[in-house]
């Protein structure tokens, strides 16, 4: 007890160095430990699972976009009322029809009732027989004709060999006094056809149609392609005539197709055809 009374400097001394002997020696251990609690924090913050983010929805903006790239249009023309009185038409039997968009009136009223094919007919119809040979008598119907004249049945007589407009006699079938059928080729198309007695050739090569006017009720038979309709005080000319449609040209030259009525079929050629 003397000893640490009269050195108890040196002895406090000496545990305050103990103390930091001790703390130095435990310092890495120390660090090292907090070093792998925070590698943990970090890797926990990391390396957790992280659930997807919901898709944006964007829906109310693209609407926004679209009524935005979509310019709005003031109809004043057609639909407007206020600036634009509803015209109205009187028919020839004194009725008021109402002229809503337009189309009431006008080529865009017109109607195609009916569309008949025109043939082109080839006929082998008998024999000439003389001393100098046989002749054979082939009528040729051209039905699609533009003028009424042309398109009355013409016969001639050709013997094998002969040409002319229509076409090309090739030869026979049978003996030369009384052939079955006669073999042609075609003046326009160049086509090699049979006709024989009972049954003659025929090909389409027009149509003609049947139109209507319901505003005027009036009606147009058996027009053909070339001839013209009056419409609402303008001329109209039939440019092309198809198995489904008719072409009409307004003096302008713009065109509209006039498509064949629902229910409507293609009928035979009329009367005068």
């Amino acid at each position: 007890m003397d000893f640490i009374k009269k050195n108890w400097e040196k002895v406090l001394l000496g545990v305050v160095l103990v103390g930091l002997l001790i703390a130095v020696v435990s310092l890495p251990i120390k660090i090292a430990g907090e070093k792998a609690d925070l590698e943990a924090i970090r890797l926990g913050i990391t390396e957790r699972a992280v659930s997807g983010i919901d898709p944006l929805d964007a829906s109310s903006t693209e609407r926004l976009l679209a009524k935005i790239e979509k310019p709005l249009i003031l109809d004043l023309t057609t639909s407007n009322r206020v600036f634009n009185p509803v015209p109205w038409k009187r028919s020839p039997s004194g009725q008021l029809l109402r002229v809503n968009t337009g189309g009431e009136i006008g080529v865009g009223a017109v109607t195609v009732e009916r569309i008949a094919p025109l043939y082109l007919i080839v006929t082998f119809d008998s024999v000439l027989t003389s001393e100098s040979g046989s002749r054979y008598a082939i009528g040729v119907e051209k039905q699609a004709d533009s003028s009424k004249r042309g398109r009355i049945k013409r016969q001639s007589y050709a013997a094998i060999g002969d040409k002319n407009e229509n076409f090309l006699l090739r030869g026979i079938k049978g003996p030369p006094e009384a052939p079955t059928a006669v073999e042609l080729e075609l003046t326009d198309t160049g086509e090699a056809v049979t006709v024989s007695l009972e049954k003659p050739y025929a090909r389409v090569d027009g149509y003609m149609a049947d139109l209507a006017y319901p505003p005027d009720s009036r009606k147009w038979l058996e027009k053909r392609v070339g001839e013209k309709l009056p419409i609402e005080r303008e001329l109209y000319n039939i440019v092309a005539i198809t198995k489904d449609e008719v072409v009409l040209s307004a003096p302008s030259g713009k065109k509209t197709s006039v498509k064949l009525s629902p229910g409507s079929q293609e009928g035979s050629p009329g009367r005068g055809s």
